[in-house]
């Protein structure tokens, strides 16, 4: 009889207050279970550690030390493109780690010419992941082993960035092996043993989205010698002589974060992630709006620039967002209506009976009055497009199941707009 087997004949077994439902995965080091917490009934992904691992006398320590490093991150890392660590325990000889349930698999399954992602998708990911990585070095953590395996998806092109095992956590007190990491997506510095800063896991990202839309590798070879080699001192091929579509602003974001020299590479994630938005554009389909595009908007918003990730992206997924043409009406004087708007790239104009009171920018808000009163007054006013648009409608419903962190601070962004106006207002009235 198979372990398998064996493992599906006893519906019982329990790790802490974890029932298991069903293997999901084994790995030479351990197994991850689909699981369920008795306490508050959540489906979780439980990584267990076997005795004979910590045991072993050549790489035990190295797999107890990766095991410490990941448990000690249960709780502390709070993004919408991490994998969360739920809770830990660790042992003498054994140990488990429960993680959110991610269920649409890792990137390896897309790394094949026949199994590509479309161009405009991988770009998202990339640029989500910047995002993630930011946070994460902000933290005091460089991942150090980002590889294609170690990059979930949620749903879409929502990533879910896992594996801390190998993170350099340069907050701590423990020694820490240097040499951890997967050979063909390390830094040249990580491989010379350099200091590591958020520049080697940009090289290695990088690696990862070279290998998305290409279908290959950046750099192959027989031995880890001549791999070694090819990391320190060849250029790579540009994806796009790899694959037709590709373009050259898309070349060009890959291959700086990959350069030789980490000062050569990107100042910031966030320079990272704005080429990969601006690479984009030239990928999507025509009318598309791409998260980027959504989060960057928002991000430029005085009130919501430094809000944590997690408030923004709710912020971003909780709104119905369009392209609107030019001179369309968007909200007519005297209609119901309980929604408020966001205006997000372009210029409209505030008519009430017909004369001119405002020009909105990118950024501000309009309709806001008919949610902000109770029950469904009418429109104050008409608001029409002068220009094309991109817009995000908040349906009132929709705000009230928002985490409320993330209705305090949109708030807060409503009631600055409306000072502003009203300051504005005053203004005008004075003169």
């Amino acid at each position: 009889m198979t372990e398998d087997a064996k493992f599906e004949l006893d519906l019982s077994l329990q790790v802490g207050k974890y029932d298991i439902q069903k293997l999901l995965g084994k790995g030479a080091t351990g197994t991850v279970y689909l699981a369920r917490d008795t306490f508050s009934g959540r489906e979780v992904a439980l990584k267990t550690i076997e005795p004979e691992v910590f045991r072993d006398p050549e790489f035990g320590l190295v797999y107890r030390t990766q095991f410490l490093n990941e448990a000690s991150l249960a709780g502390k890392l709070r993004h919408p493109h991490i994998v969360g660590i739920l809770d830990a325990v660790v042992q003498e000889d054994s140990g488990y780690i429960s993680m959110e349930l991610v269920t649409g698999g890792d990137l390896s399954q897309y790394v094949q010419p026949e199994r590509l992602l479309p161009v405009a998708d991988v770009l998202q990911i990339g640029f989500k992941c910047c995002g993630a990585l930011d946070y994460a070095f902000r933290e005091g953590i460089v991942h150090r082993d980002l590889k294609p395996a170690n990059i979930m998806l949620a749903q879409g092109t929502d990533p879910r960035i896992a594996d801390f095992g190998a993170a350099y956590l340069r907050k701590t007190q423990v020694v820490q092996v240097a040499s951890m990491g997967s050979p063909f997506y390390m830094s040249p510095e990580q491989i010379e043993g350099g200091e590591l800063t958020f520049h080697s896991d940009m090289y290695s990202l990088a690696v990862v989205l070279y290998e998305l839309l290409a279908g290959r590798r950046p750099f192959v070879a027989d031995s880890i010698e001549a791999l070694v080699g090819k990391i320190l001192n060849s250029a790579p091929a540009a994806p796009s002589g790899l694959r037709p579509g590709l373009t050259p602003e898309i070349d060009s974001a890959v291959l700086r974060a990959m350069k030789k020299k980490p000062e050569h590479r990107y100042a910031s994630w966030a320079d990272f992630a704005q080429e990969l938005s601006n690479a984009c554009q030239s990928a999507k389909s025509a009318g598309a709006v791409l998260d980027s595009e959504k989060y960057l908007a928002l991000r430029q918003v005085e009130m919501l620039s430094a809000v944590p990730d997690y408030v923004l992206w709710e912020l971003v997924r909780s709104a119905r967002w369009s392209r609107v043409e030019k001179n369309t009406v968007l909200v007519r004087e005297n209609d119901p209506g309980q929604s408020f708007f966001f205006l997000a790239q372009g210029q409209t104009k505030v008519v009430k009976g017909g004369r001119l009171l405002n020009v909105l920018n990118p950024g501000e808000y309009y309709g806001e009055m008919a949610y902000l009163w109770a029950g469904s007054p009418p429109r104050q006013a008409t608001v029409e497009s002068m220009t094309d648009l991109l817009i995000a409608e908040y349906d009132s419903g929709i705000v009230e199941h928002m985490a409320v962190e993330t209705q305090l601070h949109l708030m807060r962004s409503l009631a600055r707009n409306l000072a502003d106006r009203l300051a504005l207002a005053n203004t005008r009235l004075i003169r």
